[in-house]
């Protein structure tokens, strides 16, 4: 008899995988596997009297719904729910919220979506003529940035710009993203001629010599559509489409992927990642209702934008959170200050610290990172899809 161990699984592949591999029957297996699978889902400011109506349903099949103590005396109008679970549970209880007053039939639709939403599976990213496979390995975006005051000395010039663009091919990555202003913190703002006078020769040029898809790091949308007509096809914008109200409309006419970046103008939160996901959730239906393609939507919990060193680490913990929106996540923790915040280290000496904070963005959801050590970062990124993606395949 062998010694009892815990298996930590995750998701119903990995489930079905270990109940195949005892021996149990595909029809088994289709009953069991979603009984394997916890989920802790959080709903925010439910009405007391449906809260309470939840709990009850939740606790006759077997699951459990934590609700605040004013749940009780009716003290306050609503209350947060924890509703705890197994999927096989969560689907019982779907089917009894469609029969139950106080709101909760349109409820259970999203309860219903966001668990398919974290589960879901991507394809591939088309951007133009390319095509970039999803959920296989992840994603490097090299970042160019066509600033004076770049810290990572990225290139000032088009020759410089051109010659690390080829290098980051070369190294491995999939993506260049060209900025031309700088977003470091008390950077001043430049205007749009000035931005496209800085970025638009390097695309016309990169659009010719190389072979991945560009991105362009912009918020204006009049520099967006600049960059694509030079050649981008990727809108890589850190306000979220907020900045500029056409960017969606822009992204939309163009047919082109928009990473859609949570950003925000002070440090002020009472809860981080509840914010950082109803921000991205607002803003990708914005997006969808301007046109944009379900599948030309990317999300970025913007590291380092509206946020201090302890909410960056804070928001790291929590990534794979984010899996409850269903798009692909795009991290760039890059040389940024938290890592120096924790380490002590100056810019230049935070390559071990952002290998970290990649290796565990890539375990905890993220699709795409974004970096400027691209060689480095494309070691540590495929050492880690060995591990992550490989899973399914074990012996």
């Amino acid at each position: 008899m062998g010694i009892p161990r815990i298996l930590v699984i995750n998701d119903i592949a990995r489930m079905k995988e270990e109940l195949n591999r005892i021996g149990v029957k595909a029809a088994g297996i289709e009953i069991m596997a979603p009984k394997g699978i916890l989920r802790v889902i959080k709903l925010e400011e439910v009405r007391i009297p449906a809260a309470n109506l939840l709990k009850q349903d939740f606790l006759s099949i077997g699951g459990e719904a934590a609700v605040s103590r004013w749940a009780l005396d009716y003290s306050r109008k609503a209350t947060d729910v924890l509703l705890i679970g197994t999927l096989y549970q969560f689907g019982r209880l779907l089917d009894k919220m469609k029969l139950q007053p106080f709101g909760l039939k349109a409820l259970s639709i999203k309860i219903k979506e966001t668990l398919e939403d974290f589960d879901r599976k991507f394809g591939v990213l088309c951007c133009g003529r390319f095509k970039l496979p999803l959920g296989k390995r992840t994603l490097i975006m090299g970042i160019i940035n066509m600033t004076p005051d770049s810290f990572s000395g990225d290139g000032t010039d088009l020759k410089s710009a051109l010659k690390q663009a080829e290098k980051f091919t070369e190294e491995g990555a999939d993506i260049i993203d060209i900025g031309g202003e700088s977003t470091r913190p008390g950077a001043l703002p430049v205007d749009k001629q000035e931005e496209s006078k800085r970025v638009i020769p390097v695309i016309m040029a990169l659009s010719k010599r190389i072979k991945v898809p560009i991105s362009i790091d912009t918020y204006k949308a009049d520099v967006a559509k600049r960059a694509i007509d030079a050649g981008a096809c990727i809108i890589n914008d850190i306000w979220g489409l907020r900045a500029d109200s056409r960017m969606a409309k822009t992204a939309a006419k163009a047919g082109v992927p928009v990473v859609i970046m949570h950003n925000k103008k002070d440090k002020k939160y009472t809860d981080i990642v509840s914010e950082v996901i109803s921000f991205l959730k607002e803003s990708i239906d914005k997006a969808l209702d301007e046109g944009v393609k379900e599948g030309n939507i990317i999300i970025d919990p913007g590291i380092g934008f509206g946020k201090n060193p302890a909410q960056n680490i804070y928001l790291l913990r929590h990534l794979t959170e984010l899996k409850s929106l269903g798009r692909p996540i795009l991290v760039g923790t890059s040389r940024k200050s938290h890592i120096g915040y924790v380490l002590g280290l100056p810019v230049e000496e935070r390559l071990e610290g952002t290998a970290a904070t990649v290796a565990w963005s890539i375990m905890n959801g993220a699709d795409i990172v974004r970096v400027h050590d691209v060689k480095e970062m494309t070691r540590v990124a495929r050492m880690i899809d060995a591990i992550k993606y490989a899973a399914l395949e074990e012996n």
